[in-house]
């Protein structure tokens, strides 16, 4: 019989191992042959919606003694939504509205009609005017581009 010692580690107390020479050999199988894991597919996103343009105008904003009021949609205008009214574009469309001075853009959802005076193109959220940096003014001069369908 023969002791083998050997440290398992640099801080690990000694293992003895009895090794008899009329025990019959080990026999070692050879380590399993591993297949690569496939990677998971990782979808890919979905394209970025493409506007086409169409006008510029006047954008001007609910104020919000419209809160909570029912809209042309039957949603309540919720001043803190990104939503618009537009006169003939269909419900549910997304618009995006760009201030011509800054250059600044949101997207909107229209659920409602207007607007209905003046030469207004489209009537805002308070988010949304916010967004486009014309809260304060009331209005603005924006160009307006909706989503196109694919």
């Amino acid at each position: 019989m023969f002791l083998i010692a050997s440290p398992l580690h640099a801080d690990s107390a000694l293992v003895r191992v009895a090794v008899s020479p009329t025990a019959p050999a080990a026999t070692l199988s050879p380590a399993p042959v591993l297949s690569p894991v496939p990677a998971t597919a990782v979808p890919a996103p979905p394209p970025a919606p493409v506007y086409q343009p169409m006008g510029k105008g006047i954008a001007s904003y609910y104020g919000r003694e419209l809160i909570g009021a029912r809209t042309a949609s039957g949603e309540r205008y919720d001043p803190g939504a990104l939503t618009a009214a537009h006169r003939s574009l269909p419900m549910g469309s997304h618009v995006q509205v760009t201030n011509a001075a800054t250059g600044q853009s949101v997207i909107v959802t229209i659920n409602d009609r207007g607007p209905f005076h003046g030469n207004r193109v489209i009537d805002l959220s308070q988010a949304a005017a916010r967004q486009l940096g014309i809260e304060r003014a009331g209005s603005g001069m924006v160009s307006l581009a909706v989503e196109a369908d694919d």
